[in-house]
């Protein structure tokens, strides 16, 4: 019986891996549970198992700008210590990784094989990360970037859409960000059937299918919620200035799932409702 090891599994992610892992023999561990800058700590959760998935990561984009340094250690050499022990264990290892690898100043869909161009600290981790998944174990690894996710078990842009609507007449949004909004029970399932295909090795795009721009999910979450979109306005990414720049074009091809014989995610849109009507944006 294959054996996983769920890192960083008390993130949404991570959660809702365990979910679509259930009925399997599963070893869940979080941050609590696990310090994957340990290179022994993490040799030692590593044994036995056959398929790592790598959810752990400092996630916090603007924390990172000034602290880049304890953001490499978990998002570079957390994954540098799990592919080491993944590659002496011969296992597989599937790498979370993410849009911002990339400087978002493309016009079309960034192809897997786009070369990394990351703008901000969290980029450059991320960036890193994968380099070294590539270096020590990269004839059995897969790394699966992803963007723009919302779930049960987190915060979510589409949650705090709703609280602002219950107390202000509008809202201000901004159009000028263009991306692939991605339900992680989607994301969950995705790379389960990754892994249940024997698919080849390499990199996955792991996003909802589609285009939307923060403004047009937000007024999408609108109109699920039965609220007028029309109280959602446009505006742009000057009105809210934050420490960490964000790729303006995060849009993610995804022929790499076409190749290995996979239907890609669903529209962003559909996943949205369902999620909406799963509850995941319930405020209360």
């Amino acid at each position: 019986m294959t054996r996983y090891l769920i890192t960083g599994a008390t993130g949404m992610l991570g959660l809702d891996l365990q979910t679509a892992l259930a009925g399997r023999d599963v070893t869940a561990l979080g941050r609590n549970d696990l310090d994957v800058t340990d290179l022994d700590a993490v040799k030692a959760a590593v044994a036995g198992h056959d398929v790592i998935i790598n959810c752990a990561a400092y996630t916090k984009v603007d924390d990172a700008e000034t602290n880049e340094d304890e953001a490499y250690q978990v998002n570079a050499v957390g994954s540098r210590n799990l592919a080491v022990a993944a590659s002496a264990m011969h296992a597989k290892l599937v790498q979370i990784s993410t849009d911002y690898v990339f400087d978002g100043s493309a016009t079309t869909p960034y192809a897997e094989n786009t070369p990394h161009s990351p703008i901000s600290a969290y980029g450059r981790t991320k960036a890193a990360g994968e380099d070294f998944v590539v270096a020590e174990n990269g004839a059995r690894s897969y790394i699966v970037r992803t963007a723009w996710l919302y779930g049960k078990n987190g915060p979510n842009f589409a949650k705090t859409m709703l609280k602002a609507a219950g107390t202000r007449d509008t809202l201000n949004v901004v159009n000028d960000q263009v991306g692939q909004p991605t339900w992680t029970v989607d994301l969950a399932a995705q790379i389960v059937l990754l892994l249940d295909s024997d698919a080849p090795v390499g990199i996955y795009h792991g996003t909802n299918a589609g285009v939307a721009s923060k403004f047009d999910q937000a007024r999408d979450v609108f109109s699920l919620a039965g609220f007028d979109p029309e109280r959602v306005l446009p505006t742009d990414s000057s009105a809210f200035v934050l420490p960490a720049p964000r790729p303006a074009y995060s849009v993610l091809g995804h022929a790499n799932w076409a190749a290995a014989g996979l239907e890609p995610m669903r529209g962003w849109q559909d996943a949205q409702a369902a999620a909406f009507a799963a509850g995941v944006f319930e405020t209360a």
